[in-house]
């Protein structure tokens, strides 16, 4: 290996801030999304998806891999969201070993009850606190590293 590009000052200062910033926020945003409506960051996240399809439902190993997630950790949690009657499990009509996660109306009622408050934390700890040109560069770095991370995916 050639020797390491090490990180100038403000490189470092710039990955190490992007580091606990992401720490800090997700953790600030999942408590408050926890303290206002119960449902984990997990919870969240599968919920969101299946209001996303007009359906209101995906395959288990297609929203596994939407999540990055194992199919076995997402097939346990999805259990879990089972039980507490937010979402519901089907065999998949073109695949008899695949499932289907569909939402129920108490998730539906869960994520409807959740997002304004989830969206409120995101503004107060985020998007109220930077400029219109700071938000626009956000998403700029978000779009330059996001297009090469998808790049390198099968």
């Amino acid at each position: 290996m050639a020797d390491p590009r090490w990180l100038d000052d403000r490189e470092f200062r710039a990955w190490l801030g992007y580091r606990r910033m992401r720490l800090l926020l997700d953790a600030r945003i999942s408590r408050d999304l926890h303290r206002d409506s119960g449902l984990s960051d997990a919870d969240y996240d599968v919920l969101s998806a299946l209001t996303s399809r007009a359906d209101r439902r995906w395959r288990l190993q297609e929203l596994a891999d939407r999540m990055l997630w194992s199919k076995s950790r997402l097939s346990r949690h999805i259990g879990r969201m089972e039980e507490r009657g937010l979402v519901t499990r089907e065999e998949c009509a073109t695949d008899g070993r695949g499932a289907v996660v569909v939402l129920s109306q108490g998730g539906l009622r869960a994520i409807e009850e959740a997002a304004p408050f989830h969206v409120e934390s995101v503004r107060q700890n985020m998007i109220d606190l930077l400029t219109d040109e700071q938000l626009q560069t956000l998403g700029d770095i978000a779009d330059t590293v996001l297009h090469h991370l998808a790049a390198d995916e099968p």
